[in-house]
């Protein structure tokens, strides 16, 4: 691992850390960003933001860390995808990275768009001593292209997945990655033992859409295994969603979560924030009280499901935010309360052996008769009926 040199100091303005058998010394006295947990982001950029080193920034600092970064491509590219995409230097990705380490330790690290073994090669050897790296390899493009090499594919095998914490990996680009398809939940479970196999701790297979309807992702790691479904489909596959999500548990762990704590409160943000928020700029107000209202839904739906306690932790009327949501997405309040409600009970019943009577008491119902009576009105069965639909699939 390459040693970073530092400025000599007064021993006793000096505090010492010793990481992955190097010494490094830390003035004991930080500035403001040095007291934030730093997350280093390797990845290509996004000329319209929604995905790249843009998004990644953007999402560190919603979830409270402070964003440093290295760039590895600039991409040309808009809403209809990428026109093309140039790779930097070995060298200037790695000075890169350096020049953050003469700064900072970062508490993790997310390594996303690298296209050339020599660079992976180099940035393996450079991060060597975080515990907290995601890798989130750009295998396909949106439309079905590849975006990296042979090469390029077999450096991160060999580089950068036995060192990485997570690997996050949607189930097509597993598909080249293994060299078969993956078609069924038994499917995923086996690539993700294969992929256990090349060295990350832990893998989160994504965008399985084998159930009409719905999308999987399975995380597997030590004693867990574990599948996640969502009905919105559209949300999850939006341009930049993978990039995020990557982006926002590497954030989490470097807040001292767990891996399996980190994904469920990235998962929270990307519900609030990316899947089910407006995709209008947020510097307009009504759009950034609208993604405001999704966060504090995400955090708790368990426990209020009225309009007027959304509206106070707001500081705003009912009125004004009833006429919020019909602004962006043609909805009452309640309407997005029930549906956020709606699709959590799916998921419950579909991917857990809980009882109703269980999952009515923790999304919150007063009783199993008034969740059932709640899902009845809107699925147009009851719950047991739901349940036993889904399992004869």
């Amino acid at each position: 691992m390459v040693k970073h040199s530092l400025q000599r100091r007064n021993v006793a303005e000096i505090g010492i850390l010793i990481w992955a058998n190097n010494l490094f010394a830390l003035p004991l006295r930080r500035n403001k960003k040095e007291q934030m947990r730093a997350v280093l982001c390797i990845n290509g950029s996004d000329s319209i933001g929604n995905a790249g080193i843009q998004a990644d920034v953007r999402t560190i600092k919603d979830l409270g860390g402070y964003a440093v970064t290295a760039i590895t491509a600039v991409t040309i590219q808009n809403s209809m995808g990428i026109i093309s995409i140039h790779q930097l230097p070995t060298d200037l990705v790695l000075g890169q990275v350096k020049a953050v380490y003469e700064e900072m330790l970062p508490q993790a690290i997310k390594v996303g768009m690298i296209d050339n073994a020599e660079t992976i090669h180099a940035i393996a050897q450079e991060i060597l001593g975080c515990n907290n790296i995601v890798c989130s390899p750009v295998i396909l493009a949106s439309h079905g292209g590849l975006l990296m090499s042979n090469d390029s594919l077999l450096a991160y095998r060999q580089h950068l997945f036995p060192i990485c914490k997570l690997l996050i990996i949607k189930c097509t680009d597993a598909e080249i990655l293994l060299g078969h398809r993956i078609s069924t939940d038994a499917d995923m479970m086996e690539a993700a033992s294969l992929l256990h196999d090349m060295g990350p701790e832990w893998v989160l297979l994504r965008g399985g859409t084998f159930a009409k309807g719905r999308i999987n992702a399975l995380l597997s790691g030590p004693e867990v295994q574990k599948f996640f479904s969502s009905v919105n489909i559209e949300g999850w596959q939006r341009h930049g969603v993978g990039g995020t999500l990557s982006t926002a548990i590497a954030a989490r762990l470097a807040q001292e979560d767990d891996v399996p704590t980190a994904i469920t409160n990235a998962h929270n943000y990307m519900h609030s924030q990316v899947v089910y928020a407006s995709a209008q700029p947020r510097s307009l107000q009504p759009h950034n009280l609208y993604n405001q209202f999704m966060t504090l839904l995400s955090q708790h739906y368990t426990t209020a499901h009225d309009v007027s306690f959304y509206a106070s932790q707001l500081s705003i009327s009912t009125r004004y935010l009833s006429q919020i949501a019909n602004t962006v997405c043609g909805r009452s309040p309640k309407q997005v309360i029930d549906d956020y409600l709606i699709q959590e009970c799916e998921q419950l019943l579909s991917t857990t052996s809980q009882t109703i009577q269980q999952i009515s008491q923790q999304l919150g119902f007063t009783s199993q008769i008034a969740f059932a009576k709640f899902f009845k009105a809107r699925k147009g069965c009851a719950p047991t009926v739901y349940r036993e639909g889904r399992l004869l699939r």
